[in-house]
């Protein structure tokens, strides 16, 4: 099984992005890639992993400002705007409003359910790939976790290697 695991850099006010160091604290092990993204509106950054990994899963991680709790995105808006003040713009031309996960962590209380994650990077590099993914009929598993700032990076980790090595993937909806 091969698995692709991203997070993003730094971004505005943000010198540093806790998604950053979670992605490069994962030891390596075959299989496993892993990539941090900048943090910019760029299809091709996105589909060009999957494209030259050819992953089985995908996991995405992205920081958030405030909350205390891990969230698992269960969908991708077709919107993004680089800041509150414009008029969100639609990620891909007639597509569809939504595209959903497939991917579901069994992370039990170590997280909440979201249905939006909101309409920047983050969102842009779900919906990006969701849409490739779809678009191509690829058999890959994709889900998004976003990570509070202030959240410990270690205990992510701990998180991460348990659903990985315990085998925790599975297609939401299906045992």
């Amino acid at each position: 099984m091969r698995v692709l695991i991203y997070g993003f850099g730094p971004y505005r006010q943000f010198h540093d992005n806790v998604t950053e160091k979670i992605v490069s604290s994962l030891p390596k092990r075959r299989g496993l890639e892993k990539i941090v993204f900048a943090v910019r509106f760029h299809k091709s950054q996105f589909t060009g992993a999957v494209e030259k990994f050819r992953p089985d899963i995908v996991l995405g991680l992205g920081q958030c400002s405030r909350g205390r709790f891990l969230r698992m995105e269960t969908r991708a808006a077709n919107r993004r705007r680089n800041s509150t003040d414009q008029k969100p713009r639609p990620i891909v031309r007639g597509g569809p409003p939504k595209l959903f996960t497939n991917l579901n962590l069994n992370l039990a209380r170590q997280a909440r359910i979201s249905n939006d994650a909101g309409d920047y990077v983050c969102n842009y590099s779900m919906y990006v790939m969701l849409d490739y993914i779809k678009r191509r009929k690829l058999p890959v598993l994709y889900g998004f976790v976003h990570v509070p700032r202030r959240y410990d990076p270690k205990k992510v980790l701990r998180i991460l290697r348990w659903a990985i090595d315990g085998s925790e993937f599975h297609v939401q909806g299906l045992p």
